[in-house]
């Protein structure tokens, strides 16, 4: 992704590295609704407490796997792109 914006000349890639490896967090919070809605069963009368919880909770560890795993990718993107900028030949 960070290479063809590059190549387009947007020298904006710092927030689109960030937010792309960072996505995954987006799948591990709706596989974590799709798993509360089919295999948790819970008795109604705690269900809307126990709900928030298990959400509040959820949505904790997933930004804190969104900032995890954005900043490994933009570390890994900001490497990138110093090798590749090291190895142009400016005369």
């Amino acid at each position: 992704m960070c290479y063809f914006q590059l190549c387009s000349e947007d020298y904006h890639w710092w927030w689109r590295s960030f937010f792309t490896s960072g996505a995954s967090a987006l799948y591990l919070f709706l596989y974590a609704s799709y798993y509360f809605l089919t295999r948790v069963h819970i008795a109604k009368k705690a269900s809307l407490i126990s709900g928030l919880i298990f959400f509040g909770y959820m949505t904790v560890i997933s930004y804190a796997f969104m900032v995890v795993t954005g900043f490994m990718g933009f570390i890994a993107t900001f490497l990138f792109i110093r090798i590749i900028y090291a190895s142009i030949k400016v005369d």
